[in-house]
């Protein structure tokens, strides 16, 4: 049964930006203003989090948006905190929007003596009343096996279709999706069926984390515009070093399109010197203005696709509907219009 009351938004510090974007969707969807609950998310002089919300938000549908980007524990316990404030203020139900899960590279013991700890957190956060999770591009898709609640885990795949019809219309037979890793192939794949492109990967031995000793490049990318596909950037070493094997190769131009763009250290200033013609992240996480000022990195919003999955949690609707580039389209299609 739909709630009979509207959905309310409540943001942390991690991206209100975002937040914010959403509210507006959200409000051109349902024909009235929504706006983020007032509230102040805020330090104590040694550190501690504070939260206060200043709205009645007793046997209301709550929707806590906030990715745990860095600083990974400080927004993750802004996150929990903000929860325990709207549980013991009887919110009716807690939806968890999640755009960046931290700590899902930590989803299996690599070594002996090793946590798990993508598992220890969503252990804290179904513990702090939260019922629901929204998420992006999980770093491991069983990952969602980790809850004990519900996970929506949406697509950039659908969205970066969108984008990649858009900019390389009239030349996509020319044009091959790459994994920079084996692991990535299943994503990559996905994003070259959508679009109907060949597909290639590069594999890559680490001989330790952080460091690429040797790379091959699988499948021809001799003249051809090569697109590679991941979900995580963060200091890009692996990116800029796979399009320098591409352009090695044979291809004519290297863009790549990452879920979440973590940039940090490094990567920003590597990616401007890169080889790459353009890296297209999305707004899971905050844009630093570095990031915003790079002339070859471009942003795509995610907004529309959050509020809309947020409507259909409150109404009790499909969100995996939106895993189709087409249903997507007409909630992009003020970025991406087409002419007949």
């Amino acid at each position: 049964m739909p709630a009979t009351s509207e959905p309310k938004l409540i943001s942390g510090n991690a991206n209100r930006t975002l937040a914010r974007a959403i509210a507006r969707r959200m409000s051109m969807h349902r024909g009235m203003t929504v706006d983020l609950v007032d509230a102040r998310v805020e330090r104590f002089s040694d550190q501690e989090v504070f939260v206060e919300v200043f709205e009645n938000v007793r046997g209301e549908d709550m929707f806590i948006i906030q990715p745990t980007s860095n600083p990974a524990n400080d927004n993750l316990m802004e996150l929990l905190i903000i929860a325990d404030a709207l549980k013991r203020s009887s919110a009716a139900r807690i939806t968890a929007v999640i755009p960046y899960f931290g700590y899902a590279r930590q989803d299996r013991r690599t070594k002996a003596r090793t946590p798990i700890s993508a598992k220890l957190v969503s252990n804290m956060i179904a513990q702090s009343g939260i019922e629901r999770i929204l998420t992006l591009d999980l770093h491991a898709a069983q990952i969602q096996g980790f809850f004990d609640i519900p996970v929506d885990n949406l697509y950039a795949a659908p969205v970066f279709a969108l984008d990649v019809m858009h900019h390389f219309n009239g030349r996509l037979e020319d044009v091959t999706i790459v994994s920079p890793d084996v692991g990535g192939v299943a994503r990559a794949r996905e994003l070259a069926k959508r679009v109907g492109c060949a597909l290639a990967i590069v594999d890559k031995r680490r001989e330790k984390p952080g460091e690429v000793a040797e790379m091959t490049v699988i499948g021809e990318v001799t003249g051809k515009t090569c697109i590679i596909v991941d979900d995580i950037c963060d200091t890009a070493g692996t990116l800029c070093k796979a399009a320098e094997v591409l352009k090695d190769a044979g291809a004519t131009e290297v863009h790549s399109y990452i879920t979440h763009g973590v940039l940090s250290g490094p990567a920003v200033e590597r990616i401007t010197n890169s080889v790459m013609k353009t890296l297209v992240i999305t707004d899971s996480i905050e844009a630093r203005p570095e990031v915003k000022a790079a002339s070859n990195i471009r942003i795509v919003p995610t907004a529309p696709m959050f509020a809309q999955a947020i409507l259909n949690t409150w109404g009790g609707t499909s969100v995996s509907s939106l895993f189709d580039h087409d249903a997507l389209e007409p909630i992009y299609e003020w970025l991406y219009h087409r002419e007949d």
